[in-house]
């Protein structure tokens, strides 16, 4: 039996049981037997990005999100668009994590569920990229219209989706064991 690899989810989303956790929640249990995730729910807990602070006497919640990632066989990052442009506390968590290797080489995979979500996706693969993370198109997914396609209880109610994401999931698997 093949080891369970933990992976270190990142949810986006600023509002407290979104469609973003809810997708996170429905991974979870399609991988069970593979995957041990670990939620952060947590991006309002990071201080506001200062760069006087992000070598030397680093915030204690800073250093924790990044030995999470750095301690993580692979990342996922869920996340919906806000104003055309990937949430504000995502975008303050990885500019803790630009000063540092923690994404060089690591393992993503990155979904942008949203109403459109076509700029944040674009947005969020470019700074993955500058990271100098490890995805392949395969791993990145875009879900537009989100709202529509899973309901209150998490369950995805569109099949289209549901094909997309397990494509999205055996990916993310292979890219991990590489």
């Amino acid at each position: 039996m093949t080891k369970k690899k933990n992976i270190f989810v990142i949810i986006g989303s600023a509002n407290s049981h979104s469609a973003n956790e809810k997708l996170a929640d429905h991974i979870a249990k399609l991988t069970i037997d593979f995957f041990n995730l670990t939620v952060f729910k947590g991006l309002k807990t990071l201080p506001h990005f200062d760069p006087d602070l992000s070598t030397e006497n680093i915030p204690k919640e800073v250093i924790e999100f990044r030995q999470h990632i750095e301690n993580a066989d692979g990342i996922l990052i869920c996340t919906p668009e806000y104003i055309f442009s990937i949430p504000s506390g995502l975008k303050n968590a990885m500019e803790w994590c630009v000063s540092t290797t923690v994404f060089t080489d690591k393992t993503i995979g990155l979904i942008t569920a949203s109403a459109s979500g076509q700029l944040a996706h674009e947005e969020l693969q470019l700074i993955m990229k500058t990271v100098m993370a490890k995805f392949t198109e395969k791993t990145t997914l875009l879900i537009q219209g989100i709202k529509g396609k899973i309901d209150q209880n998490g369950q995805i109610t569109d099949e289209n989706t549901i094909d997309n994401l397990k494509q999205f999931i055996i990916a993310f698997k292979e890219l991990i064991r590489q």
